[in-house]
């Protein structure tokens, strides 16, 4: 039997079904990171430089992971980030990955360069999400975009702060996503012909392929140097905090800023009127060398937990990184590569499976470390290894 076959029960056994799944140049784009991806490793393997404490002896009948994020009620402290392009990696990928998330009872973001707009993952889910935005050079078009967040029942929004200009993702260029002219064209050709469930699947039967939400202004994402044209020509690098006040006052709901790595950052976006920061290095995709987040999390949750809540995104892989991401500081996690793997793979049933299995490690970490609510999980639980 091969290691494909094996019913998956850890991430890495999703990735390896997405990556068998997958046309090479997408597997790439949402597995690499920047430059030579020294971050993105460290996001993961310093989760292994922290031990959680093991209490015996406790009563730990009736253990519960259930907490508030961004003020609604979830079943574990987990939201699914946003992921640019998830209808790429499984038909209407948008839509699966918010119903996932709504069967989880986890909040679902969805991104500004999502497939599938606003409209169509409301109409799925029928409650309210978080919304993913990048701040664009033309002001009217954000205002445009948070009418329509906030018409399809977004209460939350994402403002990521660290894509002033796009990282370096060498895999791109190798595999002819970006930059190969004819000679990659013809290779991402090659590698749909060697993937023909996606291709049938997502290829054909998950159009359209435009950015639902900028269908208007965007590229179709099969022109990827068009799209990447559209990113340099319109992300904005002026932004600076005072455009995040502007931002509080034209949008009523909470605001979490995403892409905070130092303590003074993280204060002022509180100053500034965020409801909370997600701690994060756009997954290792941005500025290579770089701190993991892992690392820099317990110093910005002790700078603004008190006035804001504490997110963390990058490198969490199973229920037991969550609990260390808690212990130091973090109110929940945001999770983007691994229900993208699981979804590529397995689809919507396989999200809610992977999320289901991050539940139980949950709970099960919560009852050998001797509490039984999220609240008890605090630093004296976790150690430097």
């Amino acid at each position: 039997m091969s290691l494909y076959d094996v019913i998956p029960i850890s991430v890495a056994d999703y990735r390896l079904r997405a990556r068998r799944r997958l046309p090479r140049f997408l597997f790439d784009y949402i597995e690499g990171g920047a430059n030579d991806e020294d971050t993105m490793a460290a996001n993961v393997s310093d989760f292994r430089g922290y031990r959680l404490t093991q209490r015996v002896m406790r009563d730990v009948d009736g253990v519960d992971t259930r907490t508030t994020l961004a003020g609604r009620a979830a079943s574990m402290p987990v939201a699914l980030a946003p992921v640019g392009m998830a209808g790429m990696f499984a038909r209407r990928g948008e839509v699966q990955g918010a119903r996932a998330a709504r069967a989880a009872g986890i909040p679902f973001t969805t991104s500004t360069v999502g497939i599938c707009p606003v409209e169509e993952v409301a109409a799925a889910i029928n409650q309210p999400f978080w919304f993913q935005l990048y701040m664009l050079r033309d002001r009217d078009l954000i205002l445009k975009l948070l009418e329509r967040a906030q018409n399809a029942g977004c209460d939350t929004l994402a403002f990521t702060v660290d894509l002033p200009v796009a990282g370096l993702r060498l895999r791109d260029y190798r595999n002819g996503m970006l930059g190969g002219g004819l000679t990659g064209k013809l290779s991402q050709l090659a590698q749909i012909v060697t993937s023909p469930l996606w291709a049938v699947d997502v290829g054909l039967r998950g159009k359209p392929h435009n950015f639902g939400n900028l269908r208007e202004v965007v590229p179709d994402p099969d022109d990827l140097n068009a799209y990447k044209s559209f990113i340099d020509s319109q992300f904005d690098p002026t932004v600076t905090w005072k455009d995040i006040a502007w931002l509080r006052s034209v949008w009523q709901g909470k605001i979490l800023i995403k892409g905070v790595l130092e303590a003074d950052d993280a204060r002022a976006a509180v100053d500034n009127g965020a409801d909370g920061v997600v701690v994060s290095n756009h997954g290792g995709r941005q500025l290579d060398g770089v701190a993991s987040s892992i690392s820099k999390l317990a110093g910005v949750a002790a700078a603004v937990g008190e006035q804001a809540e504490v997110y963390l995104d990058g490198g969490v892989r199973s229920g037991i990184d969550v609990v260390k991401a808690v212990a130091l500081g973090a109110r929940g996690v945001l999770i983007g590569r691994p229900w993208v793997y699981a979804m590529a793979g397995c689809g919507e049933d396989g999200v809610v499976d992977m999320l289901e299995l991050f539940r139980r490690e949950i709970a099960t970490a919560m009852a050998l470390m001797g509490v039984t609510s999220i609240d008890e999980i605090t630093s004296d639980l976790i150690e430097r290894a």
